[in-house]
C-alpha cells in the first residue's frame, strides 16, 4: 500500500529549516518564480492604471475605471506579500517549498476559475493568462520533484 506520510511530511516539515529534501532544480526554479512575482505585484501597485490598460489590455475609458485601477492596485498589494513570503521561504526556510508549489498551483487553479465565473473582455490575450499555461504543469513537475525522494539536500543553514 502507498504510504502517503513521508509526502505530508514533506508538504507539511514538522520542523521548518533551510534544507530541501529533493531535487535541487524546484528550489531554484520557485526562486526565479518568486522574483517574477515580486516584479509582477510592484507593477501592478505602482503603475499608473495597475497594469490594467498597459499590459492587460482593459479597456479603461469606461465609466467605473477608477475601480478596475483601485482593484488591480489592491491585487498587487495582495501579490507583493504573497511574493514576499515566496523570497523568504525561497533564501530561509526552503522546506517549506513543497508547500509554497502547492500553495501556487491552489492560486492559478482559483485565477483560472475566477476567470471562468467572471469573464471580463480585453483587447487581446492577458500576459497572465499565458503564465496561467505555463505556471500551472510547470508548478506541478516542480511539486513533484520536490517532493521525489532523492538523496541530494540543499541546506544554506550551515
Amino acid at each position: 500500500m502507498f504510504n502517503v506520510n513521508p509526502i505530508v511530511n514533506r508538504l507539511l516539515p514538522p520542523n521548518v529549516d533551510n534544507t530541501l529534501r529533493g531535487m535541487k532544480l524546484p528550489v531554484y526554479v520557485f526562486t526565479l518564480l518568486a522574483l517574477v512575482s515580486t516584479v509582477r505585484s510592484c507593477i501592478h501597485l505602482l503603475a499608473p492604471d495597475g497594469g490594467a490598460g498597459s499590459i492587460a489590455g482593459m479597456d479603461l475609458t469606461v465609466e467605473g475605471a477608477g475601480g478596475i485601477v483601485f482593484a488591480f492596485a489592491l491585487w498587487g498589494s495582495a501579490q507583493l506579500i504573497y511574493a514576499l513570503i515566496q523570497l523568504v521561504v525561497a533564501f530561509r526556510y526552503r522546506s517549506l517549498v513543497p508547500f509554497m508549489y502547492l500553495l501556487l498551483i491552489l492560486e492559478t487553479l482559483l485565477r483560472v476559475l475566477v476567470g471562468h465565473m467572471r469573464p471580463v473582455s480585453f483587447a487581446h490575450t492577458p500576459p497572465g493568462a499565458i503564465g496561467n499555461q505555463v505556471i500551472l504543469p510547470l508548478a506541478i513537475v516542480m511539486l513533484v520533484l520536490s517532493l521525489w525522494s532523492g538523496r541530494q539536500t540543499l541546506n544554506q543553514a550551515k
